[in-house]
């Protein structure tokens, strides 16, 4: 029987070239050869059919049984196998040498190959930057691309060919020269040469620059939720090779140049192309002038053909043209269109804004109205440059150009941030003296003279102004009545508020607000016209309330920390103690606690939240204030109290009595149980609770600010553990894990990350731990999640100690722990202590050993975190035996850590300390 060979089957079922090559590696499907720089590499069958089965599809991430499949199809083979030939493959790699990457591992799932593949050409000396799994090529929301670039060739090509080597590229030019066509272009020109893609950002819709970096973290997928927002980007981007597009920075070019800055130190293979009207002024900017497009200066003196090969009239012809089918262009026409052009400075966007003028009204007529206009001897108030009155003057001409009812409708239509739907137009634009009816054909009527363009980027179709556009707008609707100008802002956050109400109300509505994410811009609009000195602040209070899920959904925890405590100050007697200020203490409480640390202000705001809860006699908000509350003061290790949160929890959840609020108390109940000692009761209640939580859903772990199902299914594989039965513990918090990885909440994940940790660390499984602390680390840190950053920190000291390395590993726990107590999140400080004492043991330094365990005693018998006693009772009695510190008496101390054990539950420290009396015993005799 022929011998089956996995590569070579695979690579011929899926079309996979015969040479693949990867950095300085080359594989032969066909002979069966990985060589690198030339020179053959011996390497097993198996770990070469591995490598051809990952090579074949880089980038996507194979499952465990999926690999054995195809690397074993006639044999049974357990995961052990596969972890050992894929170590030994990474090894003869030299994955993780000199920064390289080659096997990713998504903990829970498999492994995936990251490093670049070309196929069908030989391998060069030089490793390309690698894409990890869990960075996946990005989705370019680039605008749609022009049908045709008229006369940006060369720019095109110098840019193309310069972005490869310089690390940013500042395009500079005055507004409606054409930088965001050349940006767009640019970027799906460039596309495939970014192993991470492409992302756009338009900085157009913004009015404040504090809001920079959240705008660019939403289109990089990014969520923030720590306080330092620029951090998180540079840790997303770090090692990925994409390109970045900040569209329209003048406005904002202070944020944007301290961005760009930070990501040309940290971020090398990020290369940036920014558009502004002026340079950014950072070290390592490339700027690009772009000018106006040419034009002749003596149109009189060219021939019909010649006046065609000037890229400003050509842009004029192809926009009239689109603008009119049937537009026909002859001589005469094509001067006066020269005439324009160059009035027009070869500006491109007044440009566009003339062809389809001309396209309604004539090539002689549009020219005659912009010569008055132009007039005007070219003042305006926006700029002193040239081209910037032209493009004055072309808004003013264009403006007038429109009836009345339009230039109201226009006017109003700036009151919005970025897009608009026509039901927002309508709501908002429309009032007494102008009719819905008039305003849908104003816009229709404005659209079409491209004043108003379609915005299909969201999905749906929308409305948007032009950037220069709603400027002029608002300009003019700023000069206006103030009494009018109100009506319009208060109808703007009145739309939004009730948009958002409605959202509210269907929970369904919730499941993944970031649709939302665009109308970002109007909600902060909305919410900062209504704290302003003319707005309304009891419409901001219920604004900030409605938009807080939205804030939290989108993963923007600083905002909504914000604005919530902004409206609680605002807060009027009609609102308070009502759904809105429940909401705002509940969102304010939730985003302090996840993304500042445990302080004071976190359990105010929930205590205040369940007076309010209490007293609307909301039962589910009470369960859902009481989990939050339970957390909080786990979380400082106040252990009483949060039992007595738990119980309270209990009480509401059997008022309501549904399967889903009794197994959010049975969880709360659980984990309370867990932390004090007593396995027995714990696994009874986290068993219950998972038969009674439904499937997790994003939208309730948003609600609830954590996922009650996965918490309580990873402190039942600690139970487990500590009960006796370690096999069915690792199962459990493998899948605990796996389920909090597809919620894509981060805190929800990290919570699952870390407590799974501990139970590797119990089992002395340091190799599983590395691996799951490498993930932990990196979700923490993309995340700004300060507490768990420095929990991870802490964990990476004790497999420092673990491989020998004691003195950085007592340095990095020493750190840790020091930062854990800032952020008041006490419970993750004894589990670090302990490796710390044992780590001061072995040094040869027992008094501190012993005078830092008798300290972590001290503490969890007052709070009564008792989950760990026997084992700290079993480490006192080594100190006394080994380094006879104290009075305590070995035996005496294990018999009451063996009592101890036995009355909590916990078989796996009774069997340590049974081993240890054994060994005890003799040597006492």
């Amino acid at each position: 029987m022929k011998q089956a060979d996995p590569v070579r089957d695979y690579s011929e079922r899926h079309g996979v070239s015969d040479l693949i090559s990867f950095g300085p590696f080359s594989l032969s499907i066909n002979e069966r050869l990985l060589t690198k720089d030339c020179r053959k590499i011996e390497i097993g069958g198996r770990s070469l059919d591995l490598l051809g089965v990952l090579t074949g599809q880089p980038g996507r991430v194979l499952s465990k049984r999926e690999l054995i499949k195809r690397v074993w199809p006639d044999v049974v083979v357990e995961d052990g196998s596969l972890r050992f030939h894929m170590a030994n493959l990474r090894k003869l790699l030299g994955d993780g040498e000199g920064g390289a990457r080659y096997i990713a591992t998504q903990v829970g799932v498999g492994y995936a190959f990251v490093a670049p593949v070309r196929k069908g050409e030989p391998a060069t000396a030089r490793l390309s930057v690698d894409r990890t799994v869990e960075h996946p090529r990005t989705v370019s929301k680039l605008p749609a691309r022009l049908p045709r670039l008229i006369g940006r060739e060369h720019d095109l090509r110098l840019l193309q060919d310069r972005m490869a080597t310089a690390p940013m590229f500042t395009v500079v030019g005055p507004a409606g020269v054409g930088k965001t066509s050349l940006a767009v272009v640019l970027g799906h020109t460039l596309a495939e040469q970014f192993e991470d893609g492409v992302a756009f950002v338009d900085l157009g819709m913004l009015e404040d620059q504090a809001f920079v970096l959240s705008t660019v973290a939403g289109e990089l997928g990014t969520p923030l939720h720590g306080d330092d927002p620029l951090a998180t980007i540079v840790g997303h981007v770090r090692s990925r090779h994409l390109l970045l597009l900040l569209d329209n920075c003048e406005h904002v070019v202070d944020e944007v140049a301290r961005l760009v800055e930070r990501l040309m130190i940290e971020a090398p293979q990020v290369r940036i192309l920014a558009t502004s009207r002026e340079a950014l002024r950072v070290r390592g900017e490339h700027i690009h002038r772009l000018d106006a497009l040419e034009y002749p200066n003596n149109p009189a003196e060219l021939s019909f053909e010649q006046l065609l090969t000037y890229p400003a009239i050509q842009l004029f012809c192809d926009r009239a043209a689109a603008a009119d089918s049937s537009f026909d262009l002859d001589e005469a026409s094509a001067r006066l269109i020269a005439d324009m052009c160059h009035r027009l400075d070869g500006m491109a966007l007044p440009i566009e804004l003339a062809a389809v003028r001309v396209a309604t009204h004539g090539a002689s007529l549009t020219a005659r109205q912009l010569g008055e206009r132009l007039s005007f001897n070219w003042s305006g108030f926006r700029t002193a440059q040239p081209r910037q009155r032209t493009l004055q003057a072309t808004l003013d001409w264009s403006f007038e150009l429109l009836s009345d009812v339009e230039r109201t409708v226009l006017e109003r239509l700036a009151i919005f941030v970025g897009a608009f739907s026509i039901d927002a137009a309508l709501a908002v634009v429309s009032d007494a003296d102008l009719g819905a009816d008039d305003v849908a054909g104003a816009i229709d009527a404005i659209a079409t003279k491209s004043l108003v363009t379609v915005d299909r980027s969201h999905g749906t179709d929308s409305f948007r102004l032009l950037e220069m556009t709603r400027a002029y707008a608002k300009h003019r609707l700023l000069s206006g009545a103030a009494d009018a100008l109100g009506q319009i802002a208060k109808r703007h956050a009145t739309f939004f508020l009730t948009e958002l109400e409605a959202i509210a109300a269907q929970e369904v509505g919730l499941l993944d607000a970031r649709h939302l994410n665009h109308q970002l811009g109007n909600i902060r609009a909305a919410l900062d016209w209504s704290f302003g000195q003319s707005g309304d602040s009891r419409l901001g209070v219920r604004l900030a309330a409605a938009s807080a899920r939205v804030f939290m959904n989108t993963s923007h925890l600083i905002e909504c920390r914000s604005w919530c405590a902004r409206a609680i100050t605002e807060i009027d007697d009609g609102l308070r103690g009502t759904e809105a200020e429940l909401e705002l203490q509940g969102a304010l409480g939730i985003s302090l606690m996840f993304a500042r640390g445990n302080f004071a202000e976190a359990g105010s705001a929930f205590s205040r939240a369940l007076e309010v809860a209490t007293a609307l006699d909301d039962h589910w908000s009470q369960l859902r204030i009481l989990g939050l509350l339970h957390i909080f003061h786990k979380r400082i290790g106040e252990h009483a109290a949060s039992a007595e949160y738990a119980d309270m929890a209990m009480e509401v959840a059997n008022r309501i009595d549904d399967d889903h609020a009794l197994g959010i108390a049975h969880s709360l109940s659980g984990t309370s149980h867990h932390i004090r000692g007593n396995q027995k009761q714990a696994l009874r209640d986290l068993k219950k609770a998972l038969r009674l939580l439904p499937p997790s859903v994003r939208v309730s772990t948003v609600r609830y600010g954590i996922d009650h199902r996965t918490r309580a299914a990873i402190m039942l594989a600690r139970a487990l553990w500590l009960s006796g039965d370690p096999a069915e513990a690792v199962a459990v918090a493998r899948q605990a894990v796996s389920g909090a990885a597809q919620l894509d909440h981060p805190v929800s994940y990290c919570l699952a990350q870390i407590w799974a940790l501990s139970i590797s660390i119990w089992m002395d499984e340091f190799d599983q731990a590395e691996e799951a602390l490498v993930a932990f680390s990196e979700c923490a840190q993309l995340n700004g999640l300060a507490p768990f950053m420095a929990a991870a920190s802490g964990l990476r000291g004790v497999l420092d100690i673990h491989r020998g390395k004691a003195t950085a590993g007592i340095a990095r726990l020493e750190d840790s722990i020091s930062l854990l107590n800032d952020s008041h999140l006490e419970l993750q400080t004894m589990p670090l202590s302990i490796p710390l004492v044992r780590a001061l043991l072995r040094d040869g330094r027992c008094v501190e050993a012993a005078e830092l365990l008798d300290a972590v005693m001290t503490r969890c018998q007052v709070s009564g975190e008792l989950v760990e006693m026997p084992e700290m009772l079993r480490l006192k009695a080594e100190i006394a035996r080994r380094c006879k510190v104290g009075a305590d008496d070995p035996v005496t101390l294990l018999d009451n850590a063996l009592s101890m054990s036995r009355h909590q539950g916990a078989i796996a420290w009774e069997v340590r300390v049974t081993d240890d009396l054994a060994a005890l015993v003799p040597e006492h005799n």
